[in-house]
């Protein structure tokens, strides 16, 4: 068995076809234990739960499928009250080991034990977010609390108590009433968590659970999570998005089965030695070519309007680029030194053990016209979409031109999607002017349907027929030459890691596979213009990066893409940005530039009691300045730095908190996009 069979698990089912969370577990917060008289004879004892208990023991644990072995051996110790991050790549065994903790399969061999006892034995207090939840669409936020409530044999009191502090926290109490089926995608992630939790498990593992939520529900369901850390429950979480893993008061890189580095996110990001420097440069596209065959420098990552470098030594490596970039008569524009993030480490990391991956040369059959470099591709003025009395998409007015990426930001429900729609004719607008690869009006005619390309968010291949069945449909439907189909087949089951497999049913591949052939498909056709919808929602680091290498040389062709993503270190990689509030688009830049508008200052701090700070701090500012980062707490001020740390010094030493490290660091464009949103939101209301 392959490695990709073996993420195709089947999970646990219900009666009615349902995937079903595992292991929800009966009383366990210490502050309801006196309410709470029944005894539990599987559930730890407090003394068990102290924060020195080993949650977690997993010794030599092995799993195989045949002759396949999908676990090799791995060994973990996890403490009560830690969030542990499990991170890795497509394949890596995750949802393996998740299963074995869960209870919801056996190993092969070796011991994986919850607080003494075998995970399958200890499922009573162990709850379990698989990435396929568990949610009944026809049935209430309330019904689906009641019902997981009762399946865990709680009383109605338990239910109504814990169902009613889980929705307060996250901030989800106004919408008992409402079916799970109409909730956002970030709101059912959090009606999915209190389901998991409503029967307070000691131990919680959740498999990818913000995968496609927008970024101010995945910090709200972060903070949610620190909080109940604090409170003694032990998390451990996978997810593709490293930037959350930076959230994780320690991780782990599992590849091929195997664990081969565990440590808090800083030891993890200081492991490989390197030094990040950020280059602007006059051409990206040859710069990142010439730099790549610089010897003194290890990595070379391309975004929107610069080129990150990773270096053994900052001055030498800079020193060298300059002097690369000089030879090939391309203009250096600036040059910035900063801190080598979690994803800079993973992908340095893997490419020691993988090697350099390479993507497979896109087979070009069609020629582009040449147009002028003021040229629009995409083009909208005063655009509206109204549905009844509701205005979904107001006034929004958006230039694309060829060659260049722009994205599209906006948390659940801003109005990207349909928007989207309206650009490429999928819907008609109910107001407004559209131009659309150099057609204006009518927008559905043959000439404009063979030069778009189109990847949805939610459906772009169908599940019950094969990949090579879809990508046939799919070539027919964009009128791809007879002569070229299989030559650009045979390139979309490369790029995607199937090769020789086009005869799986598409329905049987995990996320990531599904969205690297719905990519393939959405390009054969080689358009001028393409729409991508969350592509790599799901997507582990090093399959994003192939994806985005394929998305830059599109656009260094010529295609003008437009691509939403929640993802916001992602963001980072297109030209220009459009933020999206409530059907409005509200700023408007290159990645560099939103952030520079910003203004106010991010300061970091280090304190020992980094929960207990942020609390504190967010008494009396607007949450969305104050966020918990692990051991690291991020605030917002408006007033210069030295002042902003000194006033947050004495507010926290008042309260017996000491300020460890306090210092200035820049924004991200998480921070930029929550302050844009929260804003809005506060302007509205």
């Amino acid at each position: 068995m392959s490695a990709l069979e073996t993420l195709m698990e089947t999970k646990p089912m219900s009666s009615t076809g349902q995937a079903m969370s595992t292991g929800v577990a009966a009383t366990s917060m210490d502050h309801l234990l006196a309410t709470e008289p029944t005894e539990d004879l599987n559930r730890p004892t407090d003394e068990q739960t102290s924060t020195k208990q080993v949650a977690i023991s997993v010794r030599n644990l092995r799993k195989s499928y045949g002759e396949f072995e999908a676990v090799k051996g791995i060994d973990l110790e996890i403490p009560a009250g830690e969030i542990f991050g499990l991170i890795g790549p497509d394949g890596a065994g995750k949802t393996s080991v998740f299963q074995i903790l869960g209870g919801v399969m056996q190993p092969t061999s070796g011991v994986a034990d919850m607080y003494g006892k075998p995970a399958r034995e200890a499922r009573s207090f162990v709850g379990y977010l698989t990435q396929t939840f568990s949610l009944y669409q026809d049935l209430s936020v309330a019904e689906n609390l009641r019902y997981l409530g009762e399946l865990r044999l709680l009383t109605r009191k338990q239910i109504e108590e814990r169902g009613r502090r889980y929705l307060e926290m996250f901030d989800m109490e106004r919408f008992t009433d409402r079916l799970a089926g109409s909730l956002s995608g970030g709101m059912k992630q959090k009606l999915a968590l209190a389901c998991a939790l409503i029967a307070e498990p000691k131990i919680l593992l959740l498999d990818e659970p913000t995968t496609g939520v927008d970024p101010v529900s995945r910090r709200e369901f972060w903070d949610a999570l620190a909080k109940l850390s604090k409170e003694g429950m032990t998390m451990v979480v996978a997810t593709p998005y490293l930037d959350e893993a930076e959230r994780c008061h320690r991780v782990a890189l599992m590849h091929d089965g195997v664990i081969h580095e565990t440590g808090t996110p800083a030891e993890i990001r200081n492991s490989q030695g390197l030094k990040r420097l950020e280059v602007k440069a006059s051409d990206l596209g040859r710069a990142e070519d010439v730099l790549r065959k610089n010897a003194a420098i290890d990595d070379v990552q391309r975004f929107g309007d610069r080129l990150d470098l990773m270096v053994r030594d900052a001055s030498q490596g800079e020193a060298s680029a300059r002097e690369t970039l000089s030879n090939a008569g391309i203009a250096v524009l600036g040059v910035k030194r900063g801190a080598p993030t979690l994803e800079n480490a993973f992908v340095a990391t893997l490419r020691q053990l993988n090697g350099e991956v390479s993507t497979p040369e896109f087979p070009r059959r069609r020629e582009f016209r040449q147009r002028s470099k003021d040229a629009i591709a995409i083009g909208a003025r005063h655009l509206y979409k109204r549905f009844g009395r509701f205005n979904a998409v107001k006034d929004i007015n958006i230039e694309i031109k060829y060659g260049e990426i722009y994205g599209l930001l906006g948390a659940n429900g801003a109005g990207k999607t349909t928007t989207i729609k309206m650009l490429c004719g999928l819907i008609a607008s109910s107001s407004g002017e559209m131009e659309l690869a150099g057609e204006k009006g009518s927008l559905r005619s043959t000439f404009v349907r063979q030069r778009i390309g189109y990847m949805s968010q939610k459906f772009s291949l169908y599940d019950d027929l094969t990949i090579e069945e879809n990508l046939d449909f799919f070539a027919g439907v964009y009128r791809v030459p007879f002569a070229e189909r299989e030559e650009k087949k045979k390139w979309v089951l490369e790029v995607s890691g199937l090769e020789g497999r086009g005869n799986l049913m598409t329905g049987s591949l995990p996320g990531g596979w599904k969205q690297r052939v719905a990519f393939g498909a959405s390009v054969m056709h080689e358009p001028s213009v393409l729409f991508l919808d969350e592509p790599t929602s799901g997507v582990d680091p090093l399959a994003r990066r192939a994806f985005w290498k394929m998305i830059n040389s599109l656009a260094d062709r010529g295609v003008a893409v437009l691509v939403t993503t929640h993802y916001l270190e992602e963001a980072e990689q297109c030209n220009r940005l459009g933020f999206m509030v409530a059907g409005e688009l509200v700023a408007e830049g290159t990645p560099s530039s939103v952030k520079a508008d910003r203004g106010g200052h991010l300061l970091e701090l280090i304190t020992d009691q980094p929960q207990d700070a942020a609390d504190l701090l967010k008494r009396d500012r607007e949450s969305w300045r104050v966020s918990l980062f692990g051991d690291r707490l991020h605030v917002i001020v408006d007033e210069d730095v030295d002042t902003g740390i000194r006033g947050v010094s004495e507010q926290l030493q008042v309260a017996n908190i000491q300020v460890l490290k306090a210092y200035e660091e820049p924004y991200s464009l998480e921070d930029v996009f929550i302050a844009i949103v929260e804003k809005m939101r506060r302007r509205n209301n």
